[in-house]
C-alpha cells in the first residue's frame, strides 16, 4: 500500500502553510485596514461630488463570514468529490479576486465579491483541515497544528509593514495610498495559490468501513505504529455517495455531545476573531488623541497582532509535546484569562465609540489614550488567539481522525457564524457592550473546552488501562 512517508508529511504541513501564509497575507491585511479604507473613501467620493461609494466594511465582513457559515454545511462535499488540494486552490482564488476590487472600489462588487469569498472560505479551511489531518499523526498533530498557526499568521507582518511605513504622517487614505497596497496584497496572494499546486496529495488507505471498530482499532495499535495516519478512508464510492455521505456525516456529528460543547469555544473564537482583525485595529485608528499617526497605528498594531499568533503558534508548535502532557485544556484557560485582563485594559485606553465613529472620534477612555499600551494590547490578542485556535485545530484532529472534513467544516461553520453576528453589531455596540460579550463568551468557551478535554483524557487512560474492552 503506497504511502508518503513521515518527511513527505511534513514537507506537505510545511508547504501548506507558506500558501496560507502568502493567501492570507491579502486578507489579514484587509481585514485590520478595511474599514478605514472604506471610510476615507466614502468621504473622498461625496466630496469630490463623483459617485458616492456606499459600501461599509463591518458589512461586507459580516457577509463574508454570514455565508462562510452556511456554505460549511456543503464544503465537506465540495472536499469529497474533488480532493482537499483542488478545494484550497479554488477557494484561494476566490480571495484573489475579492482583494482586486479594493484596487477601484465599487459597492457592487465589493458585496458580490463578498458572496463570493465566504464560499471560498468555505471549501479552502475544509480543505485545510483534512489536508493537515491526512499528513499528520495522533502525535504530531499538536506540532503540527502549533506550526500552521504559526506560519500562517506571519501574515499579519508582511502587508501591515507596508501599511505601517507607507501610511507614516497620513490622516485620509487615498488612492495614493490604497491602489499600490491593493496591488501588492492580490499578487502575493496569486503567488500562495502557486505554491498550493505543488503539495503532494496522500493515496488513500482502507479501514474496516466501521466506525465503531476502527476507533477500537485506531486505540489498540498506536503504540505499535507511531506514524499511522490520522485520517483513513473507507472503501471507494461513487462521487454522489460520498458528497452525500459527507453532508450526512456533518449533521450527524453536529448532534453529538462533544461537538455541541465545543461549539461554544468555537463561537467564542468567531466572536474574538472578529474583535482582534476588524474591530480594535478599527477603534484604534478612530481614536485621534493618538495624533495624527493614528491610521499609521493600525499597521503597528496589526504587526503586533502577527507576532503575538506566530509566537503562540511556535510555543505550542515545538513544545507541543510537552505541553500535550498536561493536556490542552491549562493552554486554553490561559489564553481566556489572559483576554479577560487585555479586554480590560482596552476598555481603559480606548474611547467608547471609537468602533462606530465613522470620522474618528477625540473622546477618551478611562485614560489618557496611550500607544505603548494599545501595541501591547494587540500582541497580547494575538498570542490569546493562538491559545485557542491551535488547542481547536488539535482536539478536533485527535478526536474526529475519520471525520475531519465534516469535524473542521463544523468548527468553521460555528466560528464564522459567530464571526458574521459580529461584525453586524460591531456597526452599532459601542466599545463596552462589546467587550462585555467577548468577557461572557470567553467564559463559557473555556469552561465546555474543558469538559471535552478531560472527558477525552478520561477515555484515554480507560482504553489505555483495558484495551480488550470496547469503549
Amino acid at each position: 500500500m503506497d504511502s508518503l512517508s513521515p518527511k513527505q508529511k511534513f514537507v506537505n504541513v510545511l508547504l501548506l502553510s507558506f500558501s496560507f501564509m502568502l493567501v492570507f497575507t491579502g486578507f489579514q491585511t484587509c481585514g485590520m485596514v478595511e474599514e478605514t479604507v472604506l471610510n476615507s473613501y466614502t468621504n473622498q467620493t461625496s466630496g469630490d461630488g463623483s459617485s458616492a461609494f456606499k459600501g461599509d466594511g463591518y458589512t461586507s465582513l459580516a457577509i463574508i463570514y454570514m455565508v462562510f457559515a452556511f456554505a460549511n454545511w456543503l464544503a465537506p462535499s465540495v472536499v469529497s468529490i474533488i480532493g482537499p488540494k483542488l478545494s484550497m486552490v479554488i477557494g484561494a482564488a476566490a480571495y484573489v479576486l475579492y482583494l482586486a476590487s479594493f484596487i477601484k472600489p465599487l459597492t457592487g462588487t465589493l458585496y458580490a465579491g463578498s458572496v463570493l469569498i465566504g464560499f471560498g472560505g468555505a471549501i479552502l479551511w475544509t480543505g485545510q483541515g483534512n489536508f493537515l489531518t491526512i499528513n499528520s499523526t495522533k502525535e504530531t498533530m499538536a506540532r503540527n497544528s502549533g506550526l500552521f498557526w504559526a506560519i500562517l499568521q506571519s501574515s499579519f507582518l508582511i502587508g501591515n509593514l507596508y501599511v505601517f511605513f507607507a501610511w507614516k504622517g497620513v490622516e485620509t487614505i487615498t488612492d495614493k495610498q490604497r491602489i499600490p497596497l491593493f496591488i501588492g496584497l492580490t499578487a502575493v496572494s496569486a503567488i500562495g495559490i502557486f505554491c498550493m499546486l505543488f503539495l503532494t496529495n496522500t493515496p488513500k488507505t482502507q479501514t474496516t468501513g466501521n466506525d465503531e471498530d476502527d476507533k477500537i482499532i485506531d486505540a489498540t495499535a498506536q503504540t505499535e505504529n507511531d506514524d499511522a495516519a490520522l485520517l483513513d478512508s473507507h472503501a471507494p464510492q461513487s462521487k454522489a455517495q460520498e458528497a452525500y455521505k459527507a453532508l450526512v456525516e456533518s449533521f450527524q456529528l453536529f448532534k453529538t455531545r462533544d461537538m455541541a460543547l465545543l461549539s461554544v469555544t468555537f463561537f467564542y473564537t468567531g466572536l474574538e476573531l472578529t474583535f482582534f482583525s476588524g474591530v480594535y485595529s478599527t477603534s484604534v485608528g478612530a481614536t485621534k488623541q493618538f495624533g495624527s499617526d493614528s491610521d499609521k497605528l493600525v499597521g503597528l498594531v496589526g504587526i503586533m497582532i502577527g507576532i503575538g499568533e506566530i509566537v503562540g503558534g511556535l510555543i505550542f508548535g515545538i513544545f507541543g509535546k510537552k505541553t500535550i502532557k498536561y493536556g490542552r485544556d491549562p493552554i486554553v484557560l490561559f489564553g481566556g484569562f489572559a483576554h479577560i485582563l487585555v479586554f480590560f485594559l482596552i476598555f481603559l485606553n480606548l474611547p467608547a465609540d471609537s468602533p462606530i465613529s465613522r470620522a474618528g472620534t477625540m473622546d477618551t477612555g478611562y485614560i489618557t489614550p496611550n500607544s505603548t499600551l494599545a501595541i501591547f494590547c494587540g500582541f497580547i490578542l494575538g498570542f490569546c488567539d493562538a491559545c485557542f485556535n491551535t488547542q481547536c485545530f488539535s482536539i478536533i484532529g485527535v478526536t474526529y481522525p475519520d471525520q475531519s472534513a465534516a469535524a473542521f467544516a463544523l468548527f468553521k461553520f460555528v466560528q464564522c457564524l459567530a464571526a458574521a453576528i459580529g461584525f453586524f453589531y460591531s456597526s452599532y455596540l459601542t466599545l463596552p457592550y462589546q467587550l462585555l460579550i467577548l468577557v461572557v463568551f470567553d467564559f463559557a468557551g473555556m469552561i465546555t473546552f474543558v469538559v471535552v478535554e478531560r472527558g477525552l483524557q478520561y477515555r484515554d487512560r480507560v482504553a489505555n488501562s483495558y484495551p480488550d474492552i470496547p469503549s
